[in-house]
C-alpha cells in the first residue's frame, strides 16, 4: 500500500494522518500478524522514542476504526495484528513447533463461513478458527 493509500485510508476511517500512524500501518504490511512488541521494534526505526504505549493505542484505534484485525491465538502470550482488508474472510494456520502464523482463506465461502449446531438465539457476525500444525521445518527438526 502506498503513502496516498494508507493517508486515503486514514482520512475514510476519520483519523488524522499521522507519522506514528502511518510508521504502525507500514509496519504491519511487511510484518503481518506482529505483536505490539515487535511493531513497536519496527516503527522505532521510522520514529525514534516512539512509546509502546502509544504503539499499544494506535493498534487500538486502527482496530476500532477497522484498519486493522486483532488476532488472538492459542500459545501466543498477546495478541497479533494483521491488516484488515475488506471483504477479507481467512483464518489462520498456526505452527505448535515454533509459533509461524500464517493466513487460510475461509474453506466454505462467505462470512461468517461456519454455522454453529446452535446458535441460542444470537445472530453470528464472526467465525474464527485456527488450524493447529506443524510447519515442514519444525517437523524435521522434531519440534512440536
Amino acid at each position: 500500500m502506498t503513502s496516498p493509500a494508507v493517508s486515503e485510508r486514514l482520512h475514510a476511517a476519520g483519523l488524522r494522518v499521522t507519522a506514528q500512524r502511518t510508521a504502525v500501518i507500514d509496519a504491519l504490511l511487511s510484518m503481518p500478524h506482529a505483536s505490539a512488541d515487535t511493531v513497536h521494534k519496527n516503527v522505532r526505526e521510522a520514529v525514534p522514542g516512539i512509546a509502546l504505549a502509544t504503539v499499544h493505542s494506535i493498534l487500538g484505534d486502527l482496530t476500532d476504526a477497522g484498519l486493522v484485525r486483532r488476532v488472538n491465538l492459542p500459545d501466543v502470550g498477546s495478541a497479533l495484528y494483521e491488516m484488515q482488508h475488506a471483504d477479507d474472510n481467512h483464518h489462520h494456520v498456526q505452527c505448535v513447533g515454533c509459533g509461524r502464523v500464517e493466513d487460510v482463506p475461509c474453506a466454505v465461502g462467505a462470512a461468517p463461513c461456519l454455522h454453529p449446531s446452535r446458535d441460542h438465539g444470537m445472530r453470528i457476525i464472526e467465525a474464527a478458527v485456527t488450524y493447529r500444525a506443524l510447519c515442514p521445518e519444525c517437523e524435521r527438526n522434531g519440534n512440536g
